[in-house]
């Protein structure tokens, strides 16, 4: 027998339960356990932060496994292929515990929710609820739903022309926190889903970013990082990101504010002049991706930029801010990527001096237009070329790194280490460092002498 599955696509549309939900939304949780796996970006990570301050308003805890949960749900990413898989996976590890709590309710939301709908709960009917990147404040009322009834539940839809309208709700923001700005992309590169799982770029108003980072600034937030997708092309009527950047160094108390993740066409001069007129706030730390050093396959990629046009930027960002650190992210293997093609790209790592890179192999991503490239590339030949450039890097990196040693950092400390007696916290340019020190540094920015410096971590002492 076929199971029934209700779209509800807006709040307003769920029946009888918006009528109620007033009254029973303070306790549908009654205090039983909930369990978020979380991956993918910085935005999932921010908004699983989102659904546990929705959902411990309805009196649900926060629990550290699944097997203390009554509700679990899965946030997950559909950037590449192999996090959609690991959803179904992960579904079917849960599988004992229903059988053994069949009130046990499963949702999976975040990219994947919004790019499968109908078809997770088709192909995991352990799936009570799917829900999409654009329906996280319907949670409450999807959850409080599918407690009352086993009737299974689908929201999915775009808001397209609703207003990005949210309230930054972070339960405990710590020494440094994302604050979301915006959402979607335009650019509909052809090889990347986000235009069709997170929708089109929308930017929040200015004034409610600045009021989120006051209040977070208040509950002793020290540094903030501005988040989209597509975070540079941010634009509220006449302000544009270097406006909101400038706004939030001088109208805002926090101490540092970082963004991720920018795209190379949005990055223009008064961008980088802001950032060098505000460095005592401004980090001088830029994530900026190439995807592929070769023109021809950046052409095919729909980046609109050419190699040239890209280490220009580089050129005149470090001309602005002479201290810049840059990292990247890099697509090996792209459809018709030829050994010519891929030896642009690594030698864009070297003429870029990228002290940091994220390469992946490319996956084909339903709905985009790379996918259907009649030119792929096999398997084999993506996983050498990705192997050669990771070697090629880590002999670069270490290189790059080790002119820190002997240098005095600023670092602020985020928390302390899991070995006793050392904390760990970020420099200006955004690198991990671990110091001997006591509880009571976390919070403060301290100056750190660089003993060793590795690639992905440095270690020091505290300067008196």
């Amino acid at each position: 027998m076929t199971q029934e599955v209700r779209q509800v696509d807006e709040v307003s549309q769920i029946p009888e339960i918006t009528k109620q939900i007033e009254g029973i939304n303070q306790d549908v949780g009654q205090g039983r356990g909930v369990y978020i796996s979380t991956y993918g970006c910085q935005m999932n990570v921010n908004d699983t932060e989102r659904m546990y301050s929705l959902l411990e308003m309805q009196n649900f805890a926060p629990v550290d496994k699944p097997e203390d949960a009554s509700l679990i749900i899965i946030n997950s990413c559909s950037v590449r292929e192999k996090p959609v898989h690991k959803v179904y996976s992960e579904v079917g590890t849960f599988r004992k515990m229903k059988e053994k709590n069949p009130d046990l309710r499963i949702g999976v939301g975040g990219c994947v929710g919004q790019q499968e709908k109908e078809n997770l709960i088709k192909n995991q009917p352990m799936i009570d609820f799917v829900f999409g990147t654009d329906q996280i404040d319907s949670l409450p009322y999807l959850v409080a739903d599918s407690f009352m009834d086993r009737e299974k539940r689908i929201s999915a839809k775009f808001q397209h022309r609703a207003p990005y309208h949210i309230e930054t709700m972070v339960r405990n923001p710590g020494v440094a926190t994302f604050v979301n700005i915006t959402k979607g992309c335009d650019n509909f590169c052809t090889f990347c889903v986000v235009p069709y799982t997170r929708g089109r770029e929308k930017s929040r108003p200015l004034q409610h970013i600045l009021t989120d980072i006051r209040h977070l600034v208040k509950r002793g937030m020290k540094e903030v990082t501005l988040l989209g997708q597509n975070v540079n092309s941010y634009s509220d009527s006449d302000v544009d990101f270097a406006d909101l950047m400038a706004k939030v160094a001088t109208e805002t108390e926090v101490e540092r504010i970082r963004f991720t993740t920018s795209h190379p066409k949005d990055f223009n001069q008064k961008l980088a002049d802001t950032m060098a007129k505000h460095q005592d706030k401004i980090m001088e730390y830029i994530h900026l991706p190439f995807q592929s050093g070769s023109t021809r396959v950046l052409e095919r990629m729909n980046r609109i930029y050419t190699r040239e046009e890209y280490l220009e930027k580089i050129a005149m960002l470090r001309k602005s801010i002479p201290n810049v650190v840059f990292s990247t992210d890099i697509i090996v293997g792209f459809p018709g990527e030829t050994e010519e093609d891929f030896q642009d790209t690594m030698k864009m790592v070297q003429e870029g001096g990228f002290e940091t890179i994220f390469a992946f192999k490319y996956s084909p991503r339903p709905f985009t237009k790379a996918a259907k490239f009649e030119d792929q590339i096999s398997e084999e030949v993506k996983t050498e070329r990705l192997n050669r450039l990771f070697d090629m890097h880590d002999k670069m990196s270490f290189e790059l790194v080790k002119r820190y040693e002997g240098q005095i950092l600023k670092v602020l400390v985020e928390n302390t280490d899991r070995e006793e007696g050392k904390v760990h916290g970020r420099s200006t340019g955004n690198k991990l460092v671990h110091l001997k020190g006591t509880p009571d540094l976390i919070g403060k920015t301290v100056d750190v002498r660089i003993t060793r410096a590795f690639p992905a971590t440095f270690h020091g002492e505290l300067v008196q």
